[in-house]
């Protein structure tokens, strides 16, 4: 899959799987911080983010430090899942 289509997709599954009823996938910016400042999200989003991704893309992510790095902003989650993914 094309990194900008992935991109798309995890977007509408953010929005989906968080239930965030205020934001469409399209304000959702590539480079933007998802916790704190930027998209809002907290540590509970974060555990959901980690399911989503072992649902989806077959993803495991143990390390807290990786999943901080991993869940940074959309460009990182995708380069990850494009890396890791088994699905």
């Amino acid at each position: 899959m094309e990194s900008t289509q992935l991109k798309q997709q995890l977007k509408k599954q953010i929005v989906e799987f968080l239930n965030l009823t205020s934001v469409n996938p399209e304000d959702i910016k590539d480079d933007e911080p998802l916790f704190g400042e930027g998209l809002g999200l907290d540590s509970i989003d974060s555990i959901e983010l980690i399911v989503l991704l072992s649902r989806e893309y077959g993803i495991n992510i143990q390390d807290p430090k990786e999943g901080r790095k991993v869940l940074m902003n959309l460009n990182t989650i995708a380069e990850y899942v494009t890396q890791h993914r088994t699905k």
